[in-house]
């Protein structure tokens, strides 16, 4: 079976057209013409404001005019993630999707489920003229990934909705009526660097993590490539460590799954050390990380590099740096409220650059957690800028939509939908800062390690999914 053969049908050949077009963050063009030429062949009012968001109003079926104005809303870019051996040009290729299984999932990338599954249900109930709903305004943001850009500058006045559905949520069974915030935390350091004459260069290369969402996965004790290459390094100060390059991670959102370093020392020593080392360091991820990989590669042109000094700052400053669970909620049982996750390590040429992200669902937790890892960055004389600060969305246990919701679900489903917050930056809380009172929940078909090229969905739930959703279309409050 192919994925276009999947039920509903209609929604994955939507799904599938979507991830035919190249839509990486803040280079969103095509997707957004896309998106707007399908408003406009179905001959809806289709709008783009001037940040790039689309707009599409579809006017309410017979008999479902006094309810009220419905916003549903998804991000139109992702994730673009993909093994080191894959070869594939995220800028002019779509995803190639396949079943394994129960899942949908892509060949060596992320697949785009997070957030395509939510565009994808939106263009085909736009499509529909069978399915009963009141008057839908359809909010397709940019730039979610990597600053809710459009989410922060979507134009006032354009919507008159009073509910919002955000279809980005990854479990089928749960409800999130609240989410943290976000802070970019990143620095930059220039060293001075000096010609090697004598030593052994190697090529280090930490791989085969997991990676994952930053938020969603950061209490699962996944490794972060860039703690893991450190510790190796550290072991290589006793044999006078030089650093020449250091390349870890990829996206400031995304748990780190590969790090690269190319180091001298002064001996072969080291290689016997590190066999010990990369035994522990597998030991200490056996269930969580069982596909880690440390290579350890000679390399023979490395003819500079940083100093010893240098070299041990830079190994110190990174193991300073906290990484993972910061802080439990203490109102919500099992909840993340305050993490930070190392994103980037990057030194080339003498230029040693670091991106972190930090959330919370409590915003002086989140500004406390940017100050702690910026402090480390600091007191080695770097640069330190804090930027990209989103809000969070604050619970609301009265909402009206959830009560509606929670009762569909469990006459539908014969069980309680778990309603809660979620680890990650929805664009719920800044979209209520553009339209104060909406009544908002999220919920989204299961999807599996987003922000990675394991990134899969499961094909029943996004049945169950879609079921639900039409189920909830038919019993919007009414107007006031």
């Amino acid at each position: 079976m192919k994925v276009r053969e999947l039920l509903p049908v209609e929604l994955w050949n939507n799904f599938e057209d979507l991830n035919a077009v190249p839509r990486p963050s803040k280079k969103e063009e095509r997707v957004i013409e896309f998106i707007k030429n399908f408003g406009l062949n179905l001959g809806l009012d289709t709008y783009v404001d001037p940040s790039g968001n689309v707009i599409i109003k579809k006017p309410a079926s017979k008999g479902s005019e006094n309810q009220k104005t419905l916003i549903i809303q998804s991000h139109l870019d992702m994730v673009h993630q993909k093994n080191a051996d894959t070869e594939f040009d995220f800028l002019t290729q779509g995803i190639q999707s396949f079943i394994d299984g129960d899942w949908v999932t892509a060949n060596g990338t992320t697949l785009g489920a997070d957030n395509g599954m939510g565009v994808a249900t939106i263009m085909t109930l736009l499509a529909s003229n069978s399915i009963q709903h009141p008057a839908i305004e359809a909010l397709f943001t940019i730039d979610e990934e990597t600053g809710m850009t459009g989410a922060f500058e979507l134009e006032k006045g354009i919507l008159d909705g009073q509910i919002l559905l955000n279809l980005d949520t990854e479990d089928d069974d749960e409800f999130s009526i609240g989410c943290a915030g976000g802070i970019d935390t990143n620095s930059s350091k220039l060293y001075t660097q000096e010609k090697i004459a004598e030593g052994v260069g190697f090529e280090i290369i930490v791989k085969g993590l997991k990676g994952g969402h930053s938020g969603m996965d950061i209490h699962l004790e996944r490794g972060n490539a860039n703690k893991i290459m450190n510790r190796i390094l550290a072991l290589a100060i006793d044999s006078n460590l030089r650093i020449s390059e250091i390349d870890g991670g990829s996206l400031r959102n995304a748990i780190p799954r590969e790090s690269i370093a190319k180091i001298v020392v002064d001996s072969q020593v080291f290689l016997n050390q590190l066999d010990d080392l990369a035994s522990d360091i597998k030991n200490e991820f056996i269930k969580s990380e069982p596909g880690l990989v440390i290579e350890v590669n000679n390399v023979d042109s490395i003819n500079h590099g940083l100093s010893l000094i240098d070299s041990k700052e830079v190994v110190n400053v990174i193991y300073s740096v906290f990484n993972g669970v910061y802080k439990m909620s203490q109102s919500i049982d099992g909840l993340v409220e305050t993490s930070s996750s190392l994103a980037r390590v990057i030194l080339k040429d003498g230029s040693f650059i670091t991106q972190s992200l930090q959330r919370s669902s409590v915003d002086s937790s989140k500004l406390d957690i940017s100050k702690t890892v910026g402090a480390s960055f600091l007191n080695i004389g770097a640069d330190v800028e804090h930027s990209g600060s989103y809000p969070g969305w604050a619970p609301n246990t009265d909402s009206e939509i959830l009560d509606v919701m929670v009762s569909l679900y469990k006459k539908m489903f014969n069980s309680d939908p778990k309603v809660q917050a979620c680890h990650a930056g929805l664009e719920c809380g800044i979209l209520n800062e553009r339209y104060p009172g909406l009544d908002m929940i999220s919920f989204g078909p299961t999807i599996k390690n987003p922000h990675s090229p394991d990134e899969k969905v499961h094909i029943k739930s996004v049945e169950k999914f879609w079921s639900l959703l039409i189920e909830v279309l038919k019993v919007i409050p009414q107007k006031d």
